[in-house]
């Protein structure tokens, strides 16, 4: 059963960035990486304007239901089709990605840590962190160049629903993680550490199907036959 981790953190702190290297070090044969952003709720009975005023930095803009089946469904070893978000348009396309899950399942996003049910399925929880100066620069350069987002709607959007909500839902989350890595600056360490802390869950994977394994094979009916008097 492949190892579930799951990598939280504020919009713009790098989380993206991070575990794309991180994957590359260690493998991407081994690894399945799953962006939430991927699972905004379908807004299609919205026109463009109304979407525009959406809160996507709530727990609500998201589609759990999908979300958890989806990474129970890869955590059991079944391919899935996910959706794909544009977002240009604030709304879900109407193109899909067939996923097949491999040793480890990354799951990350902002919400990565928020939803209970989410974390109950992670073996490894992780928040990745950034100031709000630094996260702030970050996102006015992406959605500018990635997103074709104006300065004005940045920054409106910003003040409006991300920095309130990183401060009331996404920062407090960083409770539950299991490890806390600083993304600050251009220079920092973030992605050698997890690279560690990763390939050290791929060891973890391999040690349980081996302890799966002797169970197995030394099981209550085969010492019984081997040792009966």
């Amino acid at each position: 059963m492949a190892r579930i981790i799951l990598v939280g953190g504020g919009s713009s702190s790098g989380k993206t960035y991070v575990t794309r290297n991180v994957i590359k070090n260690i493998g991407e044969d081994k690894v399945t990486h799953i962006s939430l952003d991927d699972y905004y709720k379908d807004l299609s009975n919205l026109t463009f304007e109304e979407r525009c005023k959406v809160n996507y930095d709530h727990p609500k803009a998201f589609d759990w239901v999908l979300i958890r089946e989806q990474i129970k469904s890869l955590k059991e070893g079944k391919t899935i089709k996910k959706p794909i978000y544009d977002f240009t348009v604030h709304n879900r396309s109407d193109q899909f990605q067939i996923i097949e899950p491999k040793e480890l399942i990354v799951v990350e996003g902002i919400m990565a840590l928020v939803d209970r049910k989410l974390r109950d399925m992670g073996d490894l929880k992780v928040f990745i962190f950034a100031s709000h100066e630094r996260r702030f620069l970050r996102r006015i350069v992406r959605d500018r160049k990635e997103r074709g987002r104006s300065f004005d709607s940045i920054v409106n959007q910003y003040f409006a629903t991300v920095k309130p909500m990183f401060e009331e839902i996404i920062s407090p989350s960083s409770t539950y993680a299991d490890v806390i890595v600083n993304n600050d600056g251009r220079k920092n360490l973030a992605i050698d550490v997890l690279t560690v802390v990763f390939k050290r869950e791929l060891e973890k994977k391999g040690e349980i199907e081996l302890e799966s394994a002797m169970d197995d094979e030394f099981s209550n009916d085969v010492l019984s036959k081997s040792f009966t008097i």
